[in-house]
């Protein structure tokens, strides 16, 4: 049975310089070992199913498979799912959002242009035990002076936030990546020289799900917004690089309205075509 593909570049400043996204679409038919595998065969950080919605007022409902696993949220594969779906015809019944229903039940997403944003869902934090504080900086190649401040951050996906002292330092990390898949998904945030086009550089390392770095990466920007902004360390918008050691050129907008963090990249079409399974 075919299926309509789509491969969308996510949060780039331009096409192929953000985070690429598989999108299958219709893909109601399809068995959860098969949406796995798939995801394994597509190697990419995320690979996302639209199906039909079971919840009252969602326009789409989406399934979210990394290389290794399911995923209850990503925000990435959130604003490309929802890129694709409305690129194939999708007809929500807002004409300013559209909301997606996933594995942490709906998600609000803010059609502007081709830049569009969604509500970051409730982020759960807690402090960080300095043993495996310790291990994780040691895993990064990081020290105790570089850092200013770390806590859990939980939104679906969990990460080990951490706040270093400026932009160079993260871009210099050379992560061992397998004592980090022992040890917990880590999000690392430096803030750039005042005037610079970006405030802050963040990298994801999530080697426990088969990723070891992670082009850019919505849920850990959200939670790391809703963290930064709520203890006054950032403004309440701005955008954050992703993806330099990649060579990549992500933006990840962040803009906070009424207590609500939107979070925002555009999305481009890169791939289109049939998929047969």
């Amino acid at each position: 049975m075919p299926y309509k593909f789509t491969q969308v570049d996510v949060f780039g400043s331009s096409a192929l310089d953000g985070n690429p996204l598989a999108v299958v679409h219709g893909a109601d038919a399809l068995s959860e070992a098969q949406m796995q595998a798939f995801a394994r065969w597509t190697n990419l950080s995320e690979t996302t199913f639209l199906l039909e919605p079971t919840e009252a007022g969602a326009d789409y409902r989406v399934r979210i498979f990394t290389p290794a696993g399911e995923l209850p949220f990503a925000g990435h594969p959130t604003l490309g799912s929802c890129h694709a779906w409305l690129e194939e015809g999708g007809l929500p019944r807002s004409a300013t959002e559209v909301v997606q229903q996933c594995g942490i039940g709906v998600v609000r997403i803010r059609r502007d242009g081709s830049r569009n944003a969604f509500a970051a869902p409730p982020s759960r934090s807690e402090p960080v035990p300095g043993a495996l504080l310790d291990q994780v900086l040691a895993a990064l190649g990081a020290s105790r002076d570089q850092l200013r401040a770390s806590q859990w951050l939980d939104n679906g996906p969990k990460w080990l936030g951490l706040l270093l002292d400026s932009s160079a330092t993260v871009l210099a990390l050379k992560p061992d990546h397998a004592a980090l898949k022992g040890l917990a998904k880590v999000g690392v945030v430096g803030p750039h020289a005042a005037g610079a086009e970006c405030q802050f550089e963040v990298r994801a390392f999530a080697a426990q799900l088969g990723v070891n770095e992670d082009p850019v990466t919505g849920s850990l920007n959200a939670s790391l917004a809703q963290w930064l902004i709520g203890s006054g360390i950032a403004p309440e918008s701005y955008v954050a690089a992703q993806g330099a050691c990649m060579q990549r050129a992500g933006r990840v907008h962040i803009a906070r309205e009424a207590g609500t963090v939107w979070v925002g990249g555009r999305s481009v079409s890169c791939v289109r075509g049939e998929l047969r399974l």
